[in-house]
């Protein structure tokens, strides 16, 4: 019986990724996802270190706690992956490769309300890959990853609903709107 080498596992790994990434799965999707959340992360934490104003510590505090839902959202997120006997990424390279949020040094100078804004568009985002990943996952009978799907659908548009009502706005105002342009 032969063992393959951790090189060899990986070299596997890397081309049934690049297969599925071209052929999306469930686990590609969610992929995509687990590497937004890396980005989210950082996003979250130079928010929560350098917004500025008069509602500064209070959007600090609610930055910590994003942050923190984040980090567990990725990590309970690659836990279902690998017990569904799919991959997560896993190296740096991987989630700026499958990442589709955006993150810039700049942005640290921006107002408290131009990151807000910034937060729920990536929210929104996140979203368009949660849904297609839940319809893959119900496509693929993969009802654990489906559910586990539905509860961060919810957590985001939770969040989403927050972040906007801080800027005055309803959950969905100046989401769909532009995407009806498109």
């Amino acid at each position: 019986m032969t063992t393959a080498t951790p090189e060899k596992l990986f070299e596997a790994e890397v081309k049934q990724a690049d297969i599925d990434h071209h052929t999306p799965t469930a686990g590609a999707m969610t992929g995509h996802i687990v590497s937004n959340l890396v980005v989210l992360s950082d996003k979250l934490q130079m928010a929560k270190w350098y917004v500025k104003g008069m509602q500064a510590e209070q959007l600090k505090a609610l930055f910590g706690r994003l942050l923190n839902q984040t980090y567990a959202q990725k990590d309970a997120l690659g836990t279902v992956l690998i017990d569904e006997a799919l991959v997560t990424p896993s190296t740096q390279k991987e989630f700026g490769e499958y990442a589709m949020l955006e993150e810039n040094g700049q942005n640290k100078y921006e107002s408290a309300e131009w990151i807000v804004n910034d937060l729920v568009h990536d929210y929104d985002t996140e979203n368009m890959f949660v849904t297609r990943a839940i319809k893959l996952a119900d496509k693929e009978d993969r009802p654990v990853l489906a559910q586990h799907l539905v509860g961060l659908l919810r957590d985001n548009n939770h969040n989403i609903a927050k972040l906007q009502a801080l800027l005055g706005k309803t959950p969905r105002e100046g989401l769909d709107e532009e995407d009806d342009e498109d």
